[in-house]
């Protein structure tokens, strides 16, 4: 999975257009234009296409930190050069503030079903002995997830059917 298809996945799931994708950025003190936004969005085929950088979707992905939990006291951390699906797998989970409840609602939503030591395994250092490498289908299946989650909820309540405007 690309990091230009996590952009595109996460801006159609958060329902964001290029003004809200650069205000974004800018809350990570990271100036793009529009140019560059819509280059990022482009299919890897189309002219124009520009690869996104691992350091742009990590510099996205704390600007949606920050911009719904708010900044950090102290300075700044310096972005990551190298993003994994772990990585933003945690920068997601940080940015809508998911507990293990909200992680396996959002992965069963999709047909997926991930025991505890699972899900935890994906959130811990690389380094330790229980750590997972979190494979693309399951960040495919959590973005989906999302989507499915917050264009839910953003999309109006059908009203109810009166049966005598419709006829008898």
């Amino acid at each position: 999975m690309t990091l230009n298809d996590v952009l595109r996945r996460l801006r159609y799931a958060f329902d964001f257009n290029d003004s809200q994708t650069i205000e974004v950025c800018a809350c990570a003190d990271h100036t793009v234009s529009r140019e560059q936004v819509c280059a990022w969005l482009k299919q890897e085929d189309a002219e124009g296409f520009q690869p996104l950088s691992d350091r742009d979707l990590a510099l996205f992905l704390t600007g949606l930190i920050n911009a719904r939990r708010g900044r950090r006291d102290g300075p700044a951390a310096e972005p990551e050069t190298r993003l994994t699906n772990n990585m933003i797998l945690m920068k997601l989970r940080i940015a809508l503030n998911l507990q293990s409840e909200d992680l396996h609602a959002l992965l069963a939503s999709t047909g997926l079903q991930f025991s505890n030591h699972e899900l935890t395994a994906l959130f811990r250092r690389p380094d330790h002995k229980h750590y997972r490498q979190c494979e693309d289908q399951l960040l495919r299946h959590f973005l989906k997830g999302l989507q499915l989650r917050l264009r839910a909820a953003a999309e109006p309540e059908p009203e109810s059917v009166n049966p005598q405007v419709w006829g008898r």
